[in-house]
């Protein structure tokens, strides 16, 4: 065993909780905060909403899930399983696509079979990390809890490394366009989406083509007077599922009017009475103190290498789970052996200047190819490669499955096989037997 670290893990959601598992592993003094009393992170749904429905408020209350009440996995639960510890039927909801109450299941038996709960102070809240000595590379961690009065009552504790776990899912990016802030209707962002009963026999316009969009369309159109989604390109799970009558594809918003009007950049135009907006989350850090050294541009976290270590505060500053458009538990798990087996000394680091040159190379070639600065965590033509890079830093020979299913080579084989309706339809569970059956 190498070197022993006093650490703190911020958040106790899928990273949080695998983080501290792959830290305790190895050695590791692990305290895990988290603002909850349950662990499951964007997993534990919330029925309630937050006061600003479209989260612009800053002094709103946060309410950290965005889980609809239907939500259901959009791939196979067996990539939501980590290497030692498969996400089986084994109760509860048996379907191959569960909903959301099955994956809070696997996370609190995977935080109980690992003895993680112990780990955990629920009810902190953190609203402080910061670099308290930069010679002994030691970190303040402050947080606050209420008492027994519902008063408020800070703390702070000094660590020798931080990981950051506290999730993507809940900081709401909104729509911009002409006329929003006069438009006299309802406007929600999708976080604050929970069931379709307040929309019955409204016009709605639907902002975004994501898979929350996707779902919020069909569970909406049923109840809805009018579905409108407004999209940059067109949509083929609306066109291929040909079941929404009173559902219609629009380019995007070009203007809303004080009479209700909301103008498409197609010429098309409705009056409608709601506004969903799914139309994704920002990466959000309130707490963090780093003297600009890590900054949020653009959804761009950075610098970061291999969207893990600012180079300049490796390794005592790490983030797990920042990507997107990839099978995220794989990674997050990767990700947490990575951090911990680097704090311990198993694993080096290149130096300060070849991290900081490969962040610069990376953010290079996105320039180049004209990818926007928000793109920089997705994996979508990256995560073989990644996930490759990862078990080769670790020496450990992935399965199979874990090399071939992709995201995107999971969602798109489902949909075009089965159309919309694939977590029903299509026999996922015979297509990943065939493939580990060919190992």
């Amino acid at each position: 065993m190498g070197r022993s670290y006093k650490v703190a893990v911020i958040g106790a959601g899928t990273a949080g909780l695998v983080t501290a598992r792959e830290l305790q592993r190895e050695g590791h003094r692990v305290t895990v905060f988290e603002k909850a009393d349950r662990v499951g992170g964007i997993w534990l749904y919330n029925p309630r909403v937050e006061t600003d429905p479209l989260g612009l408020d800053p002094n709103r209350e946060i309410v950290h899930s965005s889980l609809y009440k239907s939500l259901r996995v959009n791939v196979p639960r067996q990539t939501m399983s980590f290497l030692d510890y498969p996400f089986d039927k084994k109760g509860g909801d048996p379907r191959t696509f569960p909903g959301h109450e099955e994956v809070l299941r696997f996370l609190e038996d995977f935080a109980r079979d690992f003895g993680l709960m112990e780990l955990i102070r629920f009810g902190h809240e953190v609203v402080r990390v910061e670099l308290f000595d930069e010679v002994t590379h030691q970190w303040v961690v402050e947080t606050r809890t209420r008492d027994t009065n519902s008063a408020w009552e800070s703390k702070e504790e000094v660590f020798e490394a931080v990981v950051i776990c506290n999730g993507n899912f809940s900081e709401p990016i909104v729509a911009e366009f002409p006329g929003r802030d006069i438009w006299p209707g309802l406007q929600v962002h999708s976080h604050n989406y929970r069931t379709p009963e307040p929309f019955e026999n409204k016009v709605v316009v639907l902002i975004g083509n994501g898979p929350s969009a996707v779902d919020i369309l069909k569970e909406i159109s049923p109840l809805a007077k009018q579905v409108h989604q407004a999209v940059r390109t067109p949509s083929f799970q609306l066109i291929r599922g040909g079941i929404y009558d009173n559902a219609w594809q629009h380019s995007m918003i070009e203007h809303a009017h004080k009479d209700g009007k909301v103008e498409f950049q197609d010429g098309t135009s409705v009056h409608a009475d709601v506004i969903i907006h799914c139309t994704g989350y920002k990466y959000h850090y309130p707490f963090l103190k780093s003297n600009g050294i890590v900054t949020v541009d653009d959804n761009r976290v950075g610098p970061l290498y291999k969207h893990v270590f600012p180079p300049s505060l490796a390794p005592r500053l790490s983030f797990v789970g920042l990507n997107y458009r990839v099978v995220i538990f794989k990674v997050m798990e990767l990700q947490a052996k990575w951090v911990a087996k680097v704090l311990s000394g198993t694993v080096e680091l290149p130096s300060q200047e070849a991290m900081a040159s490969s962040v610069e190379e990376l953010y290079s070639k996105m320039e180049k190819t004209g990818l926007p600065k928000h793109h920089t965590h997705s994996l979508q033509n990256d995560e073989v490669e990644y996930v490759s890079w990862l078990a080769a830093q670790l020496k450990i020979e992935l399965p199979k499955r874990w090399k071939e299913i992709t995201l995107f080579s999971t969602i798109l084989k489902g949909i075009f096989e089965n159309g919309d309706m694939y977590r029903d339809t299509w026999d996922a569970d015979k297509w990943i037997q065939e493939i580990d059956s060919s190992d």
